[in-house]
């Protein structure tokens, strides 16, 4: 006897919609996250690449499983788009400072 399966097309379709915002999306919050930190770091700019760097496979770590925690797939990519564009919004800011060509 073939037992039937009980999950749905939509559900998988939800589960592998998480998988991809963990993967791709948890991979641009965690290179905005890193560029932020090494503009952060108060040591020399290779220093602070350096840490900010190896910070990151943390920061990868805890947006994948955020992501795969949340209850729907729709707030695991809003939250990895929005935390993107805001961690890139203030490197970049950041960075125009640092540059002295203020917006």
């Amino acid at each position: 006897m073939k037992k039937e399966s009980t999950l749905t097309p939509a559900y998988r379709w939800s589960v592998a919609s998480r998988v991809a915002a963990a993967a791709l999306g948890g991979y641009a919050l965690t290179s905005a996250a890193t560029v932020l930190m090494s503009l952060l770091w108060p040591a020399p700019r290779a220093q602070g690449v350096l840490w900010a760097t190896m910070i990151s496979f943390t920061v990868y770590t805890v947006a994948v499983i955020w992501a795969v925690h949340t209850r729907s797939a729709a707030r695991a990519w809003t939250g990895m788009v929005v935390g993107t564009l805001l961690l890139s919004g203030i490197s970049w800011l950041l960075w125009l400072a640092e540059r002295g060509g203020g917006a």
